[in-house]
Formats: structure tokens, C-alpha cells, sequence
């Protein structure tokens, strides 16, 4: 057992699992938690893991949902957030909801238990001092101010942003080709490029037209009240741009000029969405300029009257919300070390991954790799089939850099989904290609069984029997 310990700062669901996960492996951890010396503008209790909105850790289907693989993964690895969870489960059909009381409690008594944690309750005001060797920032999207200036100060002023100003990501094997086309505006070839590299959705006066005014009249959701509302030009909603009037959105996002239809070049179309790689696997693409606050139900119904997204399946849907977090791509290695200053990690929302099971999930790994430096061991990375894998490698290094908007972000948060991951080879049955629906969920049974087999192998776990397969 190591005498030194690893500091954690943050008792939130990430800060929580990296503290368990590095005491499991014989690690001694200082857990700093500033509730209740000092609250946040959301949290109600000084209860570690608490949950400050919903209590669902969303689709518990480990066979066709790509939270609910990361759930199975979790529990294979002896996750604390996922067996506080199980323990304290409440009626919500297939998805995993909790009793946030319970789940709370359950989690700071065992964590309270462990022998080689220690739970300190106090504000750390800045970056670890040089002699805590091993320690990981686990503080979420409501970071105190402090700490939050002292990590902008140590990483540069553009590495940390304070609001998500995110479009809807659809997987790219759910778009219309049939409709829409590959284009850059003039067929410029920016680095990087090839002429090629938009798909393009086009709409005629009477569609533009018709989309405008549902932009208008849908459904928003509201800043919470901690939030305000941190518009600015760069990121204006794209309901906020269409109110600004009925031509301003042509001569914005979705302006047709430069481009010609493939399908059919004699008719200029009136209007363009745009659609940019959002992944170097190419599996998702992004709404290019579409940041918005309408409510998530309005997106898919509205966005889907776009031609060529009738039948789009969203990997993640827009938004602009409060959220701490740092430019995790350029800053991070692969283990979540901050290149930087080697041995200081990062885990959790802060590092670019949304939802309470993504943010425990890198908790996890971030706490395995800091126990595993701190035993004289390299961390052992999980393989990139497997939902630990496909997550990391979205915040350390799988997004695109956008070459032709220079000074804007190009990373953006993202809740864990199948187009992270590598992809399946085509799926038949009895020597005939799959169609459909019958396709889609052959490639996710495909995707989740070869993820839990690599996830076991990365584990050490042995190949579970029949029986226990169909237990799972």
C-alpha cells in the first residue's frame, strides 16, 4: 500500500468514484469537499453525490442504449455511484432512477467507512499545491470562482468557458443522401479539406418560410434563475436569430450561397442547413450555427421538417446552459492528465462529458489512473470498443478542430452514444444484409456485446457463462 495520498477535489458523483476507486486499489485519498464551508447556487445539502436536478441516470438497457452499456461496464469495474444507485432504486420503467436522499447517503457512508479515505470539508481557493504529487480536480460545472480563475490562469484564457452554447448532433447514418449533399460553400478546400466537407440540406421559399415561424412559436426552456442569461453574437439561439426577422437566418447559419445542388442543379435553393463532421470517426455531424433553447420534444419535431433530416436520429440535442468546463482535447493526455503539470487530473463534467453516469464514469477511470501511477504502474487505458473508451477518447482527442472558424471552440460536451464508438461491420442474418430498424438494432447488439467482451478483457474479468450472460 502506498503511504502518499491521492488529493480529490470535489464530492460530487466523479470526485466520489475517483476517491473509491483509487481506496479499492490500496491507495490512501483525501476527498475535499467545500459543502458545507461554503454552498453552491444549486446544491441543497452537504451531501456527497448529490444529484441537483434529475434523480435518472436515464436508460438502464445495456443490450440496445449506450448509457445503459456504460452502466454495465460501471458495475463490472465496482462502481460506488452505480451500486449506491441499484440500492436505492425507485419505479422508472427501463431507465435507472434514484431516491436522491438515499442515494446521497448511501454513497458518503461508504465512502465515510473506508478506511483509507479521509473526507476533508474546505474550499481549496486554487490549483493543488506542488506537493500534493497525485490529485484530480473533480468540481463540475459549478467550480468555485476561485479555483475556476486559477485553472484559466495555469491553461490559458481560452481553455476554460463557462456556457455551453451547443447545436442538436445527428448520426450521419440517419441522414437522406438521397436529399441532401456533401459541399463546402464554394467548394472551398480549407486544411484539412476536401471541396466536400458539409452535408448540405436544402429548402425551397415555402419551407423556409414554414421552419422560421415553428422556430418562433416553439417551446423554450428558461435559464435557471443561478444562470442568467448569457447570450452573446457568437452564439445567439437559433430562435433568438429568427426573431431578429423573416430574412435574418438566410444571410446567417443558413444562408444558400456558394452552393449547388447535387441532386439537382438547376433549382437554387432558397435556404441551406448546414451539417459539419462533428467526430473524426465520422459517425456524427452537428447543425452547424443551431445552438438553441428549445425545448428538447420541439427540436425533433422541428428540426425533422428540415429535407433530408425527416428520419434523423439525434445523438444529442441543442442547448445553452451554465457549464464549467475546460478545452479538454488540447489540454489532457489520455489518461486525463493535464499535459501541463504531470500527475494533476481532471474527472467529471469539468473535462467535457454530460449526465451524472458520464461525469462518475470518467471519476472512475481518472481514480484508477492516479491509483495505478501512484503503485509505480502505467495506467492501463480501456480498449476504445467499449463505452469507457469511446467516452474518454471523445474528451481527450476525437472531435474535430474546426479549421475554417478559427478562435471557436470546437469541443463541446456530450453524453456517451454509439456514434463514439468505432463501427461495426455490416450485421447479416442467414447471408442477407439487414434494413431499417432490423439494421439499427443489429449494430447495437453488435456494438454493446463487443464492448462488454473488451471491457471484461481490459478488466481482467473472466468471460461470464451462459447463465450469468443472460443474468446480466
Amino acid at each position: 500500500m502506498s503511504e502518499h495520498p491521492i488529493h480529490i477535489i470535489g464530492g460530487g458523483l466523479a470526485g466520489s468514484e475517483a476517491a473509491w476507486q483509487a481506496a479499492q486499489a490500496g491507495v490512501p485519498v483525501v476527498l475535499h469537499e467545500m459543502r458545507p464551508v461554503r454552498g453552491t447556487d444549486a446544491h441543497k445539502t452537504d451531501g456527497l453525490a448529490e444529484l441537483v436536478c434529475s434523480n435518472s441516470f436515464r436508460s438502464d438497457d445495456a443490450e440496445n442504449n449506450a448509457v445503459g452499456l456504460l452502466h454495465a461496464e460501471m458495475r463490472l469495474a465496482g462502481s460506488l455511484i452505480m451500486s449506491a444507485g441499484d440500492a436505492n432504486q425507485v419505479p422508472a420503467g427501463g431507465a435507472l432512477a434514484v431516491d436522491r436522499d438515499g442515494f446521497s447517503e448511501a454513497v458518503t457512508k461508504k465512502l465515510e467507512a473506508h478506511p483509507l479515505i479521509t473526507i476533508q470539508r474546505e474550499e481549496v481557493p486554487g490549483l493543488p499545491p506542488a506537493d500534493w504529487d497525485q490529485a484530480i480536480i473533480a468540481t463540475g460545472p459549478l467550480t468555485a470562482p476561485s479555483l475556476a480563475q486559477s485553472i484559466a490562469e495555469a491553461t490559458g484564457a481560452d481553455a476554460l468557458a463557462f456556457f455551453d452554447a451547443i447545436a442538436p448532433i445527428i448520426h450521419f447514418d440517419t441522414i437522406d443522401m438521397n436529399t441532401c449533399w456533401f459541399q463546402s460553400r464554394y467548394d472551398k478546400v480549407g486544411p484539412g479539406g476536401t471541396g466536400k466537407d458539409y452535408i448540405n440540406c436544402p429548402m425551397d421559399k415555402e419551407q423556409y418560410l414554414a421552419f422560421v415561424q415553428a422556430l418562433i412559436d416553439g417551446q423554450k426552456t428558461e435559464f435557471k434563475q443561478w444562470e442568467g442569461t448569457p447570450y452573446f453574437d457568437g452564439c445567439l439561439p437559433i430562435e433568438i436569430m429568427a426573431e431578429r426577422g423573416i430574412e435574418t437566418l438566410r444571410y446567417g447559419p443558413m444562408k444558400p450561397m456558394g452552393l449547388t445542388n447535387a441532386h439537382n442543379p438547376t433549382v437554387k435553393a432558397y435556404a441551406v442547413v448546414q451539417l459539419r463532421q462533428d467526430n473524426a470517426l465520422g459517425t456524427l455531424y452537428n447543425m452547424v450555427g443551431f445552438q438553441t433553447k428549445l425545448k428538447h420534444a420541439e427540436q425533433v419535431r422541428i428540426f425533422r421538417t428540415i429535407p433530408g433530416l425527416e428520419n434523423a436520429d439525434f445523438a444529442r440535442l441543442g442547448g445553452l446552459h451554465r457549464n464549467t468546463y475546460i478545452n479538454s482535447p488540447t489540454l489532457l493526455d489520455a489518461s486525463l492528465q493535464l499535459r501541463s503539470r504531470l500527475g494533476l487530473r481532471f474527472a467529471g463534467q469539468i473535462t467535457g462529458c454530460e449526465g451524472y453516469v458520464e461525469s462518475a464514469a470518467i471519476g472512475l477511470l481518472a481514480g484508477r489512473f492516479a491509483a495505478a501511477e501512484r503503485l509505480g504502474d502505467a495506467p492501463s487505458l480501456p480498449p476504445l470498443t467499449t463505452a469507457f473508451g469511446a467516452l474518454l477518447n471523445h474528451i481527450t482527442g476525437g472531435h474535430i478542430v474546426s479549421d475554417d472558424e478559427p478562435g471557436k471552440r470546437s469541443f463541446q460536451p456530450m453524453n456517451v452514444n454509439f456514434g463514439l464508438f468505432p463501427p461495426v461491420e455490416a450485421v447479416k442474418i442467414e447471408g442477407k444484409r439487414l434494413r431499417g430498424k432490423d439494421k439499427t438494432v443489429a449494430k447495437r447488439h453488435a456494438i454493446t456485446s463487443r464492448a462488454l467482451r473488451d471491457c471484461r478483457q481490459w478488466l481482467g474479468l473472466p468471460a461470464p457463462t451462459e447463465t450469468a450472460e443472460a443474468a446480466e
